[in-house]
């Protein structure tokens, strides 16, 4: 990323980091008394992810706290340990699956990105312990992350389900026999590498993007623009 858009994306996302959280605390109240009405535990939930790789080839990601509101039942992991959401997952609560189909359960990330540790638009980041298996399975996954900090939402946001999966009417639905399990092994039919290989197509289309200050502008404003559209017209379920 060169100096003019990493200094022009950083004023962005004070910029819009700060109207945010403003604008959106009434909302978030509502979100909180939905959340502790319809199930036992906390409002929000702060869980470590990997962020933005700084050096050089071989250095791991940073490490930060990203706050989110709770979509699942308290002690979600407690027996299984850190595993990926699914979809038609039983741990994610009635009020929960509506957050997660509108992506609202986001929301509190806004600070993330006020304190500098997220950006609003950028690859979405995971978590540490699930990224030496992802890497096993998808070759240069943690490379998607190299000098772009994890952001709220993103290129694979707006094309693609929550969990990944693609759609029927995208663009890459033709090659979905190449990209899906492309070894062709029965017992990896719909898992979750299949979806994180799709993402991370469009986190390096990204990552290209911002090499030009233009096309990093453009990139960024259209995924903003269409990232409330997927908010509150999405497919509840996809």
């Amino acid at each position: 990323m060169n100096t003019p858009v990493r200094i022009v994306k950083r004023l962005i996302d004070c910029c819009l980091s700060s109207i945010g959280l403003v604008a959106s605390a009434p909302l978030m109240a509502i979100i909180a008394v939905a959340i502790k009405g319809s199930s036992k535990g906390r409002i929000f939930y702060k869980q470590k992810r990997a962020g933005m790789i700084t050096g050089s080839e071989g250095d791991g990601p940073s490490e930060f706290w990203m706050y989110k509101f709770r979509t699942m039942v308290e002690n979600a992991e407690k027996e299984t340990g850190a595993v990926l959401a699914a979809r038609k997952d039983a741990r994610v609560t009635r009020i929960g699956h509506i957050l997660r189909a509108t992506r609202l359960d986001e929301l509190p990330q806004l600070l993330n990105v006020l304190k500098g540790e997220m950006s609003m638009v950028g690859p979405r980041p995971e978590r540490p312990e699930l990224i030496e298996n992802l890497s096993m399975a998808i070759p240069f996954f943690e490379e998607r992350m190299r000098f772009v900090k994890p952001g709220i939402t993103g290129m694979a946001q707006v094309n693609l389900s929550y969990t990944g999966r693609m759609p029927k009417n995208s663009r890459l639905f033709r090659f979905k026999d190449t990209l899906l399990n492309p070894f062709d092994l029965p017992e990896t039919q719909n898992s979750v590498a299949d979806d994180m290989r799709t993402k991370i197509l469009y986190d390096f289309v990204y990552s290209a993007m911002l090499e030009k200050f233009g096309l990093f502008l453009r990139t960024d404003t259209t995924i903003m623009l269409k990232t409330p559209f997927v908010m509150f017209f999405s497919r509840f379920g996809q």
